[in-house]
C-alpha cells in the first residue's frame, strides 16, 4: 500500500474541511430568508362585495378566477381573516388599524362614511417614510375637504365619487363605461371599463416608480352593483343554469378582475421588481350577489363556502373574506395557510413592520403587528376582535355584533358557535359554555366603553378655496336613507330636510347654490330629463329624470335663516349669507309647489369676500 506523505495528507484534509464548510454555509444561507437591500414595494388590491366563496380556490365550482387561484397557491393565505360587514367601514379600518366605530365610518352614507380628519392613514405612514403613494378606484371615505384621498397621504389619486360608480357624489351619468373620474379632484374623461381603467392607471404608476419604494392602493368598485360588465365577460356565464342572471354578471365582473390581476403580476415580472414587491389580494365584506337563498322554495343560487350570512351580516359569511399575501424576497408564499384569527385592522402595523418603518400609533389600535406570523418566526397570542353592522345614524351598543376568539363566535351577545366544527353557525353552544359567553361579553363591554368615547361625526370644511360641493348622500338623516345614488336622484321624490355638519374656515359672505341636479349636468331646477337607456342582459339601463318644481329655497346655518323665491328655469337657487368662522349645521331645502319640503340634493358653496 502506497504511503501518503504527512504534509500531503494535511493538505487534503484542509481542502476537505474548506469544502465542507462551504457546503454548510450554502445550506445555512438557503434556509435563511433572503433580505432585500431596499424596502419592499407594496400593492394592496381590494375588491368590493366579493365574498370568501367567490373564487375557484375557495371551492366555487363555476366561477373562473385562474390567476387569483394560482396566486393563492404561491402566496400565504390567511384563512381566518375578517373585515367589516360593509365596504366603507372595512376600508376605514384597513387604512387606520382602528375599528370603524372609532374613526367615523360606521355606515356607507348619512355623513357616517367620512374618515375623521385626525386619523392617521396607511398612506400617511408610508408617505412620511419616503414611499411614493397612490390610490386608484374606490375611496368612499369622504368626498369633501379635507377628506379627499389626495389629502390623506396619497401623492397620486384617480377615483370615482361616493361608494360606487353612479352614486350621488359621483360624476353625473357615470355607468362603468367611458366615465369621468377625478384625478386629485379634477374631473377627467376616460375610455373603457372602470376596472380596466383602475388597473391601467396602477400599471402606469408602478412603471414610473419602479426604482423607488412605492405603496399602491388599488381599491376596486367591482363587483359592487350596479352589475354592469362588458358583454364578453357576461358571455362566459350566459349558458350557466345553476346561477341567476345577476350572478352571471357578478361572476363576469370578478373574472374581469382576475384578467386584470394577471396583467398586474406580469408587469411586475417585466419590470424586474416582483421579488421585492409585497402583493396582497383581498376583499371588503361578504358576498353581495354570489349567494342567494329563496326561503319559499329552499332554492340556493351560488356558493358561500358553507358559511351563514352575506354582506351586512354579523355571521361569518358577512365578514370572513379571502386574504392572500406574497413577498418572494422574504419567503412569504409557497401556498402556506395560516388559520389564526386575523383582521383588516392588522394591516397597517403589519405592513409598516415589514417595510422596517418605526410606526408608533398615537391612538388606540384594534389591530396587531402580525409580521412575525407571516414570516413564520412567531405565532399570534390569544386575542379577541369585534366586528359589527351599524348602518344607523349613530352606533348602537350590541347591534349585529360578532365577538371573535380563535374559532369561537359570540353573535349578538347570545349565540355561541365554533366555526371549526360548525362553519354554518347552526348549533348555538351558549348554554353549554356559559363561562366563555360571559368572558366574551365582558370583553365586548370593555371594548365598547372604550370605542364609544371616540365616536364622532366628521365635519366638512367650507371656504378653504374654490367651490365646496355637498351632496345629500352625506346629509345627517335620522329615520331614512337619503337618495344615495343617481337613479334615486332621477326619481325626483322629495327628501325630508336633513342638515350637514360643517366648519366655516373663515368669517365672511358665502354664496350658496341649491340644486336639484349636479352642476356638471347643466340642467335647470325644473327640468325633466329624457335620456332613458334600456337595460341589456349584461348592463342595467337608465331611467328618465322626473321633473320637480319649487316655489321657495331656504338656507339655515346655526340660528340664521334666509329664503328666496325660486326660478325653476335657473340652474340653482342662489342665496347669500354672512357666516362666522366655526363649526355649525347647514340646512338647505326647497318648498315644492304643493308645500312639501325637500332637501336640496346638491349644494355648491363659494366664499365671496
Amino acid at each position: 500500500m502506497m504511503k501518503v506523505p504527512k504534509r500531503t495528507m494535511n493538505k487534503y484534509c484542509f481542502i476537505l474541511l474548506v469544502a465542507l464548510a462551504f457546503l454548510f454555509s450554502c445550506k445555512e444561507k438557503q434556509e435563511e430568508p433572503i433580505k432585500s437591500e431596499t424596502r419592499p414595494n407594496i400593492i394592496l388590491v381590494i375588491t368590493d362585495d366579493q365574498g370568501y366563496g367567490d373564487l375557484g380556490s375557495t371551492g366555487n365550482p363555476i366561477i373562473k378566477t385562474p390567476t387569483i387561484d394560482n396566486f393563492s397557491k404561491e402566496a400565504v393565505a390567511l384563512t381566518n381573516y375578517h373585515v367589516g360587514t360593509t365596504c366603507a367601514p372595512t376600508r376605514a379600518g384597513l387604512l387606520t388599524g382602528r375599528n370603524c366605530n372609532r374613526n367615523g365610518v360606521w355606515h356607507t352614507i348619512m355623513g357616517a362614511s367620512i374618515l375623521n380628519r385626525d386619523e392617521i392613514t396607511m398612506a400617511d405612514v408610508f408617505h412620511q417614510n419616503g414611499y411614493k403613494t397612490a390610490m386608484f378606484g374606490k375611496w368612499h371615505l369622504g368626498d369633501e375637504h379635507p377628506f379627499h384621498p389626495y389629502e390623506r397621504g396619497f401623492d397620486e389619486t384617480f377615483y370615482h365619487g361616493g361608494g360606487g360608480v353612479g352614486q350621488t357624489p359621483d360624476y353625473w351619468n357615470n355607468d362603468y363605461f367611458g366615465d369621468t373620474y377625478f384625478r386629485n379632484g379634477i374631473p377627467e374623461k376616460t375610455e373603457g371599463y372602470c376596472t380596466d381603467v383602475w388597473f391601467n392607471e396602477a400599471l402606469k404608476f408602478i412603471a414610473d416608480k419602479k426604482d423607488e419604494p412605492f405603496f399602491c392602493y388599488l381599491s376596486l368598485n367591482a363587483p359592487h352593483g350596479p352589475y354592469n360588465v362588458p358583454e364578453e365577460y357576461y358571455s362566459l356565464y350566459k349558458d350557466e343554469t345553476a346561477i341567476s342572471e345577476t350572478q352571471k354578471r357578478f361572476y363576469g365582473m370578478i373574472t374581469n378582475i382576475d384578467d386584470n390581476f394577471s396583467k398586474l403580476l406580469k408587469k411586475l415580472d417585466t419590470l424586474g421588481i416582483a421579488e421585492n414587491t409585497i402583493v396582497i389580494f383581498t376583499t371588503d365584506n361578504g358576498t353581495a350577489a354570489g349567494y342567494k337563498v329563496d326561503d319559499k322554495t329552499v332554492k340556493i343560487d351560488g356558493y358561500n363556502a358553507g358559511m351563514r350570512g352575506i354582506k351586512g351580516s354579523e355571521y361569518d359569511g358577512g365578514h370572513r373574506v379571502p386574504f392572500f399575501i406574497k413577498w418572494p424576497d422574504r419567503n412569504i408564499g409557497g401556498g402556506k395557510q395560516l388559520s389564526n384569527l386575523t383582521a383588516h385592522v392588522d394591516m397597517l402595523p403589519t405592513l409598516a413592520a415589514l417595510a422596517d418603518i418605526d410606526f408608533k400609533p398615537v391612538k388606540t389600535m384594534d389591530g396587531k403587528d402580525i409580521s412575525s406570523y407571516l414570516l413564520g418566526t412567531d405565532d399570534i397570542p390569544d386575542r379577541m376582535l369585534v366586528t359589527d353592522t351599524q348602518r344607523v345614524p349613530w352606533p348602537i351598543k350590541g347591534k349585529q355584533s360578532s365577538v371573535m376568539d380563535g374559532n369561537w363566535r359570540l353573535v349578538n351577545g347570545k349565540e355561541l358557535y365554533n366555526i371549526e366544527k360548525d362553519p354554518g353557525e347552526e348549533m348555538n353552544l351558549a348554554d353549554q359554555n356559559s363561562d366563555r359567553v360571559n368572558k366574551m361579553n365582558a370583553f365586548y363591554e370593555n371594548w365598547w366603553t372604550d370605542v364609544i368615547k371616540e365616536t364622532k361625526y366628521s365635519v366638512i370644511d367650507i371656504g378653504s378655496g374654490g367651490t365646496d360641493v355637498l351632496t345629500c348622500h352625506d346629509a345627517h338623516t335620522t329615520d331614512y336613507y337619503p337618495p344615495w345614488n343617481q337613479e334615486l336622484i332621477r326619481e325626483g321624490k322629495p327628501m325630508k330636510p336633513a342638515p350637514f355638519s360643517v366648519n366655516f374656515v373663515k368669517t365672511g359672505t358665502y354664496k350658496f347654490y341649491l340644486g336639484r341636479w349636479p352642476r356638471e349636468s347643466e340642467l335647470a331646477l325644473g327640468d325633466e330629463v329624457l335620456d332613458e337607456i334600456p337595460a341589456t342582459p349584461y348592463t342595467d339601463g337608465r331611467i328618465n329624470g322626473k321633473a320637480m318644481n319649487f316655489t321657495k329655497a331656504h338656507l339655515k346655518i346655526g340660528e340664521k335663516q334666509v329664503e328666496v323665491n325660486v326660478d325653476n328655469t335657473a340652474k340653482a337657487a342662489i342665496l347669500e349669507m354672512e357666516v362666522r368662522q366655526g363649526e355649525t349645521e347647514l340646512l338647505g331645502y326647497f318648498d315644492m309647489t304643493d308645500g312639501t319640503p325637500s332637501n336640496a340634493f346638491y349644494i355648491d358653496v363659494e366664499f365671496v369676500d
